[in-house]
C-alpha cells in the first residue's frame, strides 16, 4: 500500500496530513502527486466528486511554494465562492507547519477592498473565481508575470456556468512556462479546447469514477405527479427518520419554496443558494455541518465546494439537465466508506433519462413504490422505541419530583401509561397520515401529471439561466437590477389587497420572498394572501388581503428585520403622500395588471 511519504511529500506537509487523520492517498492523489512535484508537467485528471481532487493539486502546489518569495506563485480557478473558501481551508489545513506561506482567498460577495489589502500584504497563492480574479487583474492588485503554477479545478463546471471567455483571458495572460493543472469530472469539448490551446503534452490521469462504482450508494426513484411531488418528498423524508442530507433543486425559487414548505411542516430544514447574502449562506452552512440542520434544500451551484461527511441522502426534487449533474449530486454520499442513497423523484417521461444514468454509472435503479402513511407511522413510532432504549438516565436531575410524579400517574396501567406516552410524542404523524391516500399513480395518471408538468417546467426553465446566475460565486457583486414579484392568491380565489408602504429595501437585504417570509413569521398572519411586491433601493410597497389591514399594522410595525424597525403604513396615508405613488399612477398599474 503506498503512503503519502512515498508519493514524493516532505515532513511539514506529512505532519498536517496527520493531523487531518489521512492514512494513505486516494487513487487520484497517488497518480497525480509524484507527477506535479517531480515531473513538472502539465496535468489533465478526471476526477469526479468524493475523490480526494483537492488534496492531488493542494499538496504538491503547499509543497513547491516558495516561502521566502511573498509574490504570487500560483492561482487556483474554482466556480463558486463556496468552493474557493473550501480550498482555501484545505490549502491552510495542509500548510499548518510550513512557515511563511500565505494564501488569499478571493470571490464576488464579499468586499473587493478586503482582498486588495491582503494581497498588498503579499501572499504566493490566490484561490479564486475567475470574475474576481479579472476584476482584481484589471484593477492592477494581482500580477500574472510571476505565476509558475495554474490551477483549474472543475474545470467543466467553469465551463458550464459561462466562464470561457474568462478562462481564456486568465490563461492567455500568464507565463507560458507554468505548470498548469486541469481538474474535471467530465471531458466536454471545451475542456479538450483548453487542454489543446493552454496544455503542453499533459500527462492524462483517469481514475475510476467514485460516485459512478461506489458499491455503497444505492440509486432509486419514486415515479411522481408534478401536483404530489412535495407530498412524495415529505413522505421520504418521514419513513426515513435519520435522514441527514441534501434535496436538489433546479432554481433559486423552487429551493426557497420547498425549503420554507419543509420548515412549515416541522422538519429542521433550510435552503442555500444564490439570493442569500455570504453571511447568511456561513449561517446555513454551519447548522447543517452541525447537524442542526436535517435537510439542506440546495441549487448544484451553491452546493458546488459543500464538503460534508456521514450524508444519508441525495434527493433529487427534479432530475438535472446535464446527467453528469446527478453524478456530482450523489457523490455527496457514501464517503469514507459509509452507505448512503441517491434518490430521484421523476415523472413517466423522464424514465429514459433513467435508462441513460444507468447506462452511464453502470448500476441499476431500483424503483421504489411512494411509502403509506401506516408504513410512515411504523417506521417513525419504532424509531422512538428505539430512542427510548438509548436514553442515558440521570436521576439526580428529577429525584426530587418522583414521588409526586409516581402519585399522580398511579390509576394509570403500564399499558396505559405506554399508550399515553406514544400519543402525546407521536400524535403529528398520526394526525397528518391518518386519512393519508395512496400517491403512487398508474401510466394513465402519470401521463396526466406530466402534461401540466412540461408547461410548468416550461415557465420554470425559461427564466432558469437568467434566474440561476445568480448563483454564480463570483457574479454576485456585480450590479444588477432587483425585479422580485411575486403574487399568491387564496385557496377561495380572488381577493381585494390594501396596497401598504414599509420602510425596508434593497439595502436592507429584502427581496420578495424574504418580505413574504417577514410577513408570513407574524403568527396573525401566517398564510395571508399576498399580491404584487415591489422592492425598491430603500422602501417597498406589498399588497396583502385588505381582510388582514389591522392585523398587518398591529404586527409588523415595530418588529425587528435585520437589526432595523419596521415601519408599515397604507400607501396613500394623507399624513404621509410623500411616501407612495399617485392614484392615478396606482390605477394605471392596476390597468397594466
Amino acid at each position: 500500500m503506498t503512503t503519502f511519504k512515498e508519493v514524493g511529500l516532505e515532513s511539514d506537509i506529512l505532519q498536517a496530513i496527520q493531523d487531518l487523520g489521512f492514512e494513505t492517498p486516494t487513487p487520484i492523489q497517488e497518480k497525480a502527486i509524484p507527477q506535479i512535484i517531480e515531473n513538472q508537467a502539465d496535468v489533465l485528471a478526471l476526477a469526479s466528486t468524493g475523490t480526494g481532487k483537492t488534496a492531488a493539486f493542494g499538496l504538491p502546489l503547499a509543497q513547491k511554494i516558495d516561502v521566502n518569495n511573498n509574490k504570487v506563485q500560483a492561482i487556483i480557478l474554482s466556480p463558486t465562492r463556496e468552493l474557493c473558501r473550501q480550498i482555501a481551508q484545505d490549502i491552510e489545513n495542509y500548510t499548518k507547519y510550513r512557515k511563511g506561506f500565505k494564501s488569499v482567498s478571493v470571490y464576488g460577495g464579499a468586499a473587493i477592498q478586503n482582498q486588495i489589502r491582503e494581497l498588498n500584504r503579499g501572499a504566493q497563492v490566490v484561490i479564486g473565481t475567475p470574475g474576481r480574479v479579472i476584476d482584481l487583474i484589471k484593477r492592477g492588485n494581482l500580477k500574472l508575470e510571476n505565476i509558475e503554477m495554474l490551477v483549474l479545478d472543475e474545470a467543466d463546471e467553469m465551463l458550464n456556468m459561462g466562464f470561457k471567455e474568462d478562462l481564456d483571458f486568465i490563461l492567455s495572460n500568464t507565463p507560458a512556462t507554468r505548470q498548469t493543472l486541469l481538474f474535471s469530472a467530465t471531458m466536454p469539448k471545451d475542456v479538450s479546447r483548453i487542454a489543446k490551446n493552454y496544455m503542453r503534452n499533459p500527462v492524462e490521469i483517469a481514475t475510476e469514477r467514485a460516485n459512478q462504482s461506489a458499491a455503497n450508494i444505492e440509486h432509486s426513484y419514486y415515479l411522481v405527479n408534478a401536483s404530489t411531488r412535495f407530498e412524495a418528498l415529505r413522505r421520504i423524508a418521514d419513513v426515513n427518520p435519520d435522514i441527514y442530507g441534501i434535496v436538489f433543486c433546479r432554481t433559486r425559487k423552487e429551493t426557497q419554496q420547498v425549503a420554507d414548505k419543509l420548515i412549515k411542516g416541522g422538519y429542521n430544514a433550510d435552503a442555500l443558494h444564490g439570493d442569500l447574502s455570504q453571511a447568511q449562506r456561513d449561517h446555513v452552512m454551519g447548522k447543517f455541518r452541525s447537524q442542526v440542520l436535517q435537510i439542506l434544500v440546495a441549487t448544484d451551484v451553491a452546493a458546488r465546494g459543500l464538503d460534508v461527511n456521514n450524508i444519508t441522502h441525495v434527493i433529487n426534487y427534479n432530475l438535472p439537465d446535464e446527467l453528469e449533474s446527478y453524478i456530482h449530486r450523489s457523490g455527496r454520499t457514501a464517503r469514507a466508506g459509509k452507505k448512503g442513497s441517491s434518490i430521484a423523484l421523476v415523472s413517466t417521461r423522464e424514465r429514459s433519462k433513467i435508462k441513460q444514468l444507468e447506462r452511464k454509472i453502470g448500476k441499476e435503479f431500483e424503483a421504489k413504490t411512494i411509502p403509506s402513511g401506516k408504513e410512515i407511522c411504523g417506521k417513525q413510532l419504532f424509531k422512538l422505541v428505539e430512542d427510548l432504549k438509548q436514553v442515558e438516565v440521570d436521576k439526580s436531575e428529577f429525584e426530587q419530583y418522583l414521588p409526586a410524579i409516581t402519585a399522580e400517574l398511579e390509576g394509570f396501567s403500564r399499558d396505559e401509561l405506554i399508550e399515553r406516552f406514544f400519543s402525546t410524542e407521536f400524535n403529528r404523524f398520526l394526525e397528518y397520515y391518518k386519512d393519508a391516500g395512496d400517491l403512487n399513480i398508474s401510466a394513465k395518471d402519470s401521463d396526466r401529471g406530466d402534461r401540466g408538468e412540461r408547461g410548468e417546467r416550461g415557465r420554470r426553465d425559461r427564466g432558469r439561466d437568467r434566474g440561476d446566475r445568480r448563483d454564480r460565486g463570483d457574479r454576485s457583486e456585480r450590479p444588477r437590477r432587483e425585479r422580485d414579484s411575486s403574487k399568491t392568491r387564496s385557496r377561495g380565489g380572488s381577493m381585494n389587497f390594501e396596497r401598504f408602504f414599509i420602510n425596508l429595501g434593497q439595502k436592507d437585504s429584502l427581496n420578495a420572498q424574504r418580505l413574504m417570509g417577514f410577513i408570513n413569521e407574524q403568527p396573525s398572519l401566517e398564510g395571508v394572501g399576498i399580491g404584487r411586491i415591489e422592492v425598491l433601493k430603500t422602501f417597498s410597497f406589498v399588497e396583502v388581503d385588505s381582510n388582514y389591514t389591522d392585523h398587518v399594522l398591529k404586527s409588523m410595525n415595530g418588529k425587528d428585520f435585520r437589526g432595523r424597525s419596521c415601519n408599515i403604513e397604507v400607501a396613500g396615508n394623507k399624513e404621509n403622500p410623500g411616501r407612495s405613488k399617485s392614484k392615478d399612477k396606482r390605477k394605471r398599474e392596476r390597468t397594466r395588471r
